[in-house]
Formats: C-alpha cells, structure tokens, sequence
C-alpha cells in the first residue's frame, strides 16, 4: 500500500497559496485493509475515508467508464491493481493531477507543472466531455485563480461547448450546482465564474436568470456597458472587493433582476417589486440554496425600489418597512441593506442622492427610530395591543422631526 497528497494541496503548494485541505490517494489497498486501521469510511459512490487522527480524506485509486448520462452515469473501479497514473488521468485539468510521495518526489504524468508555469487551465483528455460537473468546476477555477492570470485552454472550452450543447447539464443536481456556485462566490472574481458559463453557453441552461440581462439594453451606459448582462459583471467585480461574505454577494446580484419589467418607465416610484421577488423565489427553489442566504436576497428584491426611494417615502412607511425587515431584533440587516443600497444599479436624479450619503442616512435613520424605550411606553400606562401603536406612533414622530431638521438645513 502506498500513499500520495494529491489534488489541490500540491497544486496551491506551487502557486504559493495558503493550503486548506489536503487530500490523498491510496494505492494497492481495499477498504477492508483501511478499515482495519480504524479509517471511517465516509463516500458511497466510491470508497473515500477519513483517517482516524487528521481526519483527512483519503481515498482509494480508481478508475471509472462512462455508461450512462449526467455526472452520476459512471461505473468505477477501485480495485488493488489500479495505479496512480490511472488514477490521475481520470482527473479533469492538468493542474488537478500532481501526486506528491512520502519523499516529497512530484509525479506529474500530464505535465501540470508546466501548465501552472503558464497559467493554463487545461483538460487532462476527450473523456473531460463525460462529465457535466467539469463545466461548473472549471468555472470555478477560473474565477479562483483569475487574479494569477489564468486562463482556459481554447480546446477545452470547445468540450464545455460541447457538454452544454448535448445537454448534460440538465442531469446535474441543484446541489451540485449551488456547491461549485457557492465557491465561486467565495473567490476574489466571481464574476469570471459567470463570464466562462457564458461563453460555454451554459449560463442560459443554469442561470437564465442572468443570461436574460444581455437582452436587456441600458437606458443609460454605466462603465461603458450597453447591456445589463456586462453590467452586472462589472459592478460584481467592484462590489466583490469590499464585501466578501456569501450572503451580501448572492443579494447583490438578485437587485439586477428588478429590471426584468419595468426598466423604461419615467416613475421609480411606482415600479412593481413583486414580480422580481416571485422571480428570485423559483431561483431559491430550483437551486435549493440555504435559506440563511435566501433571506437578505429576498429583502433586498422584495422592497428594491422602495429603500433606493426612502427620501421620498414618508416615515411611516419607513418604520413599516423596518417592522417587514424586522430589524429590530437583528440589526445587522440595517447595515448590510445599507452597503447593498449605495450601489445602486441606475443613478437617481434625486439631487439628494450620494452613494455615502444613503449609506449612512439608513443607519442614522434606524438609531433615531430604535431609540424609543418600550419600557417608557409601558411606564406610561400602555398595555396589550396599544403598546405596538404607541410605539410606532412615536417612532414615526422622532423620524418626521430629524427629516424636518435636515430638510430645513438643506
């Protein structure tokens, strides 16, 4: 039995990247050997363990032949004849396919090494075309290592074409989807993980969504852009560098779909916010992402045009909106609706409107409003029903006289 760090490790060890996760491929053994050695035994389409200190996988080499469709038509072997080489040709880049042995010697069989010198994300074989998982996790390379300068091989694009086009796609689980998705998300581009999906044509099969932004030109060129679609790509990029946590990404993306009806009309005000809100729902479900994500992306779509008008709202509505939000008992959410709501995707004409200045009007807004004591009210002789009106009663007051001070200093 011998063992190799394979995958990921050796690679980011080259690229001089932090190493997260190190993964390893036994070779000459069987899963009664590793369970014999208190390995606990974790895969089920294959033999994957974890080993008993580390808690590292460590998977026995294999090998696998296309019988049906989608990424699960696979027949694998794993038996004790299977070689390192064997295994690591059935890989999907190059890059992916380095072992490194117990002495620390590299064994690179499809020339990886050179194709991280050359910043080339490269497909190992014609077998790459089997498998319709490789077109998201392409992406998803693409998008990780976009800022070392990589790119995708020409060839193997034309695979992903090709997959797309024979509609292996349609066999991927929402889970599959979402988990490459949501590593895309985490990188420093996601918006080259969308870029590749639609060049591959795949972005239409995925995420229609998105691709539906192409079709939709600017009334006003932003960045130079004469489509929602490169806007969007844009403005996820620049948003991306500042915001790093999965929830803010994802609902800062949702906001573009607002523009599905309505882009033209003269009246922000009166723009129908439940058509892009039912439109984010079935991307939810057909996705399946976690609903501790779902729920900013939800508020954000659901009240769009209504927090990019707030100066033009009266207070009630706003302290209605705040109770629909419940920002009460989670006050993050002010801060995170105020970052996502200074960029915005069309330029108000509102002589009052600042990209800084919406940001802190929202988070000024919510401590005069959550300044009122409920313990006042009750002090006051307030009881059941009476103590929410009275409550919002004076919270709209408070927030009417700081908008007259401001109004009158303008």
């Amino acid at each position: 039995m011998k063992i190799y760090l394979v995958g990921g490790a050796v690679r980011d060890y080259f690229l001089k990247l932090p190493i997260k996760d190190r993964d390893w491929v036994v070779v000459g053994s069987t899963p009664k050997q590793l369970l014999k050695k208190k390995f606990k035994q974790v895969g089920k389409d294959f033999p994957v363990f974890l080993h008993p200190d580390t808690f590292e996988e460590y998977a026995l080499a294999r090998t696998e032949k296309k019988f049906g469709l989608g990424y699960t038509g696979f027949k694998t072997n794993y038996s004790k004849t299977v070689t390192l080489h064997e295994d690591l040709f059935r890989r999907d880049l190059t890059i992916n396919a380095i072992a490194q042995d117990e002495y620390g010697n590299f064994i690179d069989p499809v020339n990886g090494i050179q194709d991280i010198k050359l910043r080339l994300l490269r497909h190992i074989s014609q077998s790459f075309q089997e498998d319709p998982l490789r077109v998201l996790r392409v992406a998803r390379f693409a998008a990780q290592l976009a800022h070392l300068g990589f790119q995708i091989d020409k060839k193997t694009m034309q695979l992903m074409n090709i997959i797309v086009k024979n509609g292996e796609l349609s066999f991927l689980t929402s889970h599959r989807v979402w988990n490459e998705t949501k590593k895309a998300l985490l990188t420093y581009s996601p918006h080259v993980y969308f870029i590749t999906l639609k060049k591959c044509n795949a972005l239409s099969v995925l995420f229609p969504e998105i691709d539906n932004l192409y079709k939709i030109k600017q009334k006003y060129y932003f960045y130079n852009s004469k489509n929602l679609g490169n806007h969007f790509l844009f403005s996820l990029f620049n948003f991306s560098k500042k915001n790093k946590s999965i929830d803010m990404r994802f609902a800062f993306f949702c906001q573009f779909f607002t523009y599905y009806k309505n882009f033209y009309q003269k009246d922000y005000l009166n723009k129908d916010d439940n058509y892009q809100s039912n439109l984010i729902k079935k991307m939810f479900i057909r996705l399946d992402i976690p609903i501790a994500i779902r729920k900013l992306s939800y508020i954000v779509a659901k009240n769009y045009f209504f927090l990019h008008n707030i100066f033009f709202i009266t207070s009630q509505e706003i302290v209605n909106l705040f109770n629909r939000m419940d920002v009460w008992r989670d006050p993050s959410k002010i801060l995170k609706i105020s970052i996502l709501s200074k960029y915005c995707i069309f330029f108000s004409k509102c002589k009052y409107y600042k990209k800084n200045y919406i940001n802190c009007f929202f988070k000024i807004i919510f401590l005069i409003i959550n300044s009122i004591s409920i313990k006042f009210i009750i002090q006051e002789g307030f009881k059941g029903y009476l103590i929410k009106k009275e409550l919002t009663r004076l919270r709209v007051f408070v927030l009417d006289i700081y908008r007259l001070k401001v109004f009158l200093l303008k």
